[in-house]
């Protein structure tokens, strides 16, 4: 299968290589199309940069990717990266896409702000199986850990049909040795009580991610990261909620018009 690598954190980030590499191991051909600079909290937006009637591109490589890996830098979001590999602007149409490694977590609501979930939701909304993967530390120190961790959740990804959900995968910057494993997780939700909010989003929003001076429900994404788990979590974005029975209608066309 062809693999596109993207992220937000732009084409020098290490994580492109840590996610480009898996997919290699697995036998897969790999392209990393990355934007050009950092689109850090860009969500699905569309923003980049036209040239020829296309994405501007540039060269661009992180270092420590292999050999025979093509890679390219794209001026563009990732989210648009995401919908011009669909149109075919870097060759054949990906199979899957895979987003990240972001450099800090992505949890709880966190991920709607996410430029990294963003690519993954704008592949899947084009019906391209996606996953966004992220590692909790800003400067991270652990790629075997993350790799062996991306290694598992890959192999589970590409075994069955993800039905236009994108696989979200958080891991913590912590020693093999210390990995506590890997769990399914709801997405966490911020509290009602307003202190713990303000801190809440104070550590997924705007500081490094930790867990010494806020509580997150023990079950959830940001819980068990902050335990030593890796999580993965099932989204799905752009459906209309089938339980809504409640929504009210009404027909204002004539009488004839409804036959």
């Amino acid at each position: 299968m062809r693999v596109l690598i993207t992220n937000d954190d732009g084409i020098d980030s290490p994580g492109l290589v840590a996610l480009a590499h898996v997919a290699a191991d697995a036998g897969h051909d790999v392209i990393v199309a990355a934007p050009n600079r950092q689109y850090s909290g860009y969500s699905a937006a569309l923003s980049g940069e036209s040239e020829d009637g296309g994405v501007r591109r540039s060269p661009g490589r992180p270092e420590g990717l292999r050999e025979g890996i093509e890679s390219v830098a794209v001026h563009a979001s990732p989210a648009l990266i995401a919908y011009a590999a669909g149109l075919g602007a870097f060759g054949e149409r990906p199979d899957l896409l895979l987003s990240g490694v972001n450099l800090g977590p992505n949890v709880g609501p966190a991920v709607i702000h996410s430029g990294t979930v963003g690519a993954a939701f704008s592949a899947s909304a084009q019906g391209i199986p996606a996953l966004a993967a992220s590692i909790a530390a800003e400067h991270p120190r652990h790629w075997d850990t993350a790799h062996e961790v991306l290694t598992r959740a890959f192999e589970w990804f590409t075994s069955r049909p993800q039905d236009a959900r994108v696989l979200n995968v958080n891991i913590p910057d912590v020693p093999v040795a210390e990995l506590r494993g890997l769990r399914a997780a709801r997405l966490a939700t911020f509290d009602v009580d307003t202190d713990l909010v303000n801190r809440q989003i104070d550590k997924l929003l705007f500081r490094p991610f930790a867990a010494h001076d806020v509580h997150f429900e023990e079950d959830t994404d940001a819980g068990y990261l902050a335990r030593g788990w890796a999580t993965m979590s099932l989204l799905r974005s752009h459906f209309h909620d089938a339980d809504a029975v409640d929504l009210p209608a009404f027909d204002t066309s004539p009488e004839e018009a409804r036959r």
